[in-house]
This record gives C-alpha cells, structure tokens and sequence, in this order.
C-alpha cells in the first residue's frame, strides 16, 4: 500500500511542502492530524472548494484524523487571496446561515463509519470572545510588517489597495494553526496553492510560540486549469455549486460527464478514490476508444454519487439515457423539470388546440408554413414520439405529470412547455 504522500504524488496533488521528509517521516510514523479550512462566503460550495478536501479525505482513509475548520470568523473579513478588490462585508447573521449550511454539507460529506471520524470546528469559538489589547500584546507582535507585505497574496493587492482588515486576515488563519496544534494535535494544513503565504504564517506563530523543534508542516495543492487553459469549475452559467438546488445532480453529472479527453484522466485522479490500477485502465480506454467515453462515465458516476447519492445518481443517469434516447415518457415530471431546466421554456393553457396553431402560439415556431413543412417532413417530436399529421391536436393529457409537454424540432432542438 503506498505511503499517503506517494499516493498524493501520483495522483499530482502536491504543489509545495513546507518539509517534505519530515512530513513524509511524520505520517509513516503515527495517524497524523490534520486540517483544513472554508469561509462561509456563502451557503454552498462549489467544486472548486472541493479540491484540498479531497486531499482531506485520502489521509482519512489512510487512517489519519482530519479536521475541518469552518471560518465563522475569517468568514466575517474574508480573505483577500485571488482578489483585487475588498470583499463586501456580510452580516453576522448571514455569515452564521452559512456556517449551519457548510457544516450539513460537510457532515454529508465526509462523516463516515470510520473510527477516524472527520471533527468539526469554527473559529468564531476561539476568537470570540479575544479583545482588541489581547489581539496586539498575544499575537500582533509576533507578526513583521514586512514579511507580510512580502506574501503574495498581500503584495499582489498593493497597486489597487488593500484594507487592514483584510491585510490581517493571515494573523486570523495563524491564531487558527497554533490553536489547533495547541488543543487539537494537529501537525499538517492542507489547502490551496493561493494559500501557501497563510500557511506558512502560521507555521511561524506556531515555532515562535511553542518552540522551532515544535513539528508542525503545510501542504498546498497544484492550481487546477483545464486543458485550454481556463479555470476549472466555471461554465457559462456559472460555478458548480454542490447544493442540489443550485446545481441539480443532472447537470452536476453532466458538468462531469463533458469532461474534455485531455483533462479527464486528472479529474479522475484528483476527485475520485478509484485506485491506480482502474484509473490506468481507464486511460487506456481514452487513448483506444476515446468515442466511448468510458472514462468520462466513471468520472461522473463517481463524482455524483459521492457528493449526492446512489438514488440521484441513478436518477442522473436516467434523465441522460431519456434525452439521449428521445424517450421522454419514461421520466417523472420532476425528472422533466431537473432535466430541461436550461433549455427553452415556454407556457401554454389547457386548452385543446391544432398542433400547427400551438407550435405558432407559443413561438417553438416562426409561422404556420414553416410549423407544417416541419410537421410533415417529421421533424417535429411530442414527448418522443414524432408526429407527422398535421391534424394532430395537443390536449392537456398529453402533459406528463399533468405538468410538462416536451417538444423535440430536428435532432437536438428540445423546449419546454409547461401547461398554466
């Protein structure tokens, strides 16, 4: 079985190491503790977020002891990383919605079976009750202006500004490692390449306060770029969120699904648990037998059954092989509103009306006489099934679920219709 850095290795999710032999050393020696931390900047996360939390979960089932640190109190600064600009400053109350909303999707998560259960925490605990005096005398002097100015992540914000708030979000993070290490044994932080200046900020409170033979390490994972160069997790509509109401486990299963051959084999190493020999396999088969897309699948099914479910997996699936297929009639009026929530949509009455007078009313057609060459040439398709006479009516029994009538025009032109 392979050491969990060499794992972390081939599977390209290493971009720095504070100490590599002595993290190397440490986790070959005892379970290791370790964390990693989110902002409640929102209600959800998206992919994105997922990434060091998937590093999280390959030493949890290394047998080590993961922790995860929901920000309930840098959430309420925010951290200047990647930005040019200061974040808007949210409410308590808001900042604490989000905390009780990262918290359920993070138990969904990674609450397992296991004995080396992921532990919880948020620093708003911690900081909240640490006054102005304490902040300066504890922790404000152990922090040199100009190192700090010297992070990237400071130094990149200079030109266009930077607030003190967010200029002490890196104290934030470090107070959060030394408490950590203090009362929770944890050796290792875990996070992305833009964290790396946070990261070791705190591994130097850590040694000022506790001593430089004190063992503690950071890791950082690679930035994540697709294959033409542009950010991974962003589409035209925007992130993908893991909440199902923002993003709906078909087009969850989709984003992956149309994964591009060149990225899909380091998808697959970074965000799915199967081992080296299936991935090698299945790169195989993208090199062989790229139109098959057997990669592609694995990837989604993997994907959208650990952060959903079998159930919504298996609902995912039956939607694509509907759509793919034209037989519409299979899905329930749910799957029908899930499936088609980004295409077209138009509403009609429950009146019954002549198929070309209907197409026309409600504008899935330009005129009557384009409505009856398509109709006649069979291009037109209700529910799957193609019609071809042009007295066809369209009546309310045909809306599946009493809800949803399908209308299909040539191969790949699908809208909605939902009956009001």
């Amino acid at each position: 079985m392979l050491n969990i850095i060499d794992e972390l290795l081939w599977r390209d999710a290493i971009n720095q190491q504070t100490d590599a032999d002595g993290l190397r050393e440490l986790t070959e020696s005892k379970a290791v503790s370790l964390y990693c931390g989110v902002d409640p900047t929102g209600n959800s996360m998206h992919i994105g977020h997922l990434i060091p939390f998937m590093v999280l979960r390959r030493f949890q089932l290394a047998g080590h002891r993961p922790v995860i640190l929901i920000g309930g109190a840098t959430g309420t600064i925010g951290d200047p990383s990647g930005r040019q600009s200061e974040r808007s400053l949210q409410t308590l109350e808001q900042v604490q919605e989000n905390v009780d909303a990262l918290t359920a999707q993070m138990k969904k998560l990674f609450l397992t079976d296991n004995d080396n259960q992921v532990r919880l925490v948020n620093n708003y605990d911690w900081t909240k009750d640490m006054n102005v005096i304490d902040f300066l005398r504890d922790f404000g002097k152990n922090f040199s202006i100009n190192t700090m100015l010297a992070k990237d992540v400071v130094a990149s914000r200079l030109d266009s500004g930077i607030s003190f708030t967010e200029f002490a979000y890196q104290i934030l993070q470090s107070i959060d490692y030394l408490h950590l290490f203090q009362n929770e044994d944890v050796q290792l932080q875990v996070g992305g390449s833009d964290q790396w200046g946070n990261i070791t900020s705190g591994l130097d409170l850590i040694r000022k306060k506790e001593g430089n033979e004190a063992k503690a390490f950071g890791l950082t994972i690679p930035l994540m770029l697709k294959a033409d160069g542009t950010k991974f997790g962003k589409t035209a509509g925007g992130a993908i969120w893991l909440d199902p109401k923002q993003t709906t486990p078909y087009e969850f299963y989709q984003f992956w699904a149309n994964t591009d051959d060149r990225d899909v084999v380091k998808y697959l190493k970074y965000f799915t648990f199967l081992s080296k020999e299936e991935i090698e396999a299945l790169e195989e088969k993208v090199a062989t037998e790229p139109h098959k897309r057997e990669a592609q699948k694995a990837l989604a099914e993997e994907m959208t059954r650990f952060v959903h479910s079998e159930e919504l997996l298996e609902q995912a699936k039956r939607i694509s092989a509907a759509l793919f297929s034209g037989d519409i009639r299979s899905l329930t009026a749910d799957e029908i509103e899930e499936g088609f929530k980004e295409m077209p949509t138009f509403t009609a009455g429950t009146e019954t009306k002549n198929i070309v007078d209907w197409l026309v009313d409600l504008g899935v057609e330009p005129s009557k006489r384009q409505a009856r060459e398509d109709i006649t040439k069979g291009a037109i398709s209700i529910n799957g099934e193609r019609v071809n006479e042009l007295e066809t009516e369209i009546t309310a029994a045909d809306a599946i679920g009493g809800k949803f009538i399908i209308v299909r025009k040539g191969k790949k032109n699908y809208s909605l219709v939902k009956l009001v």
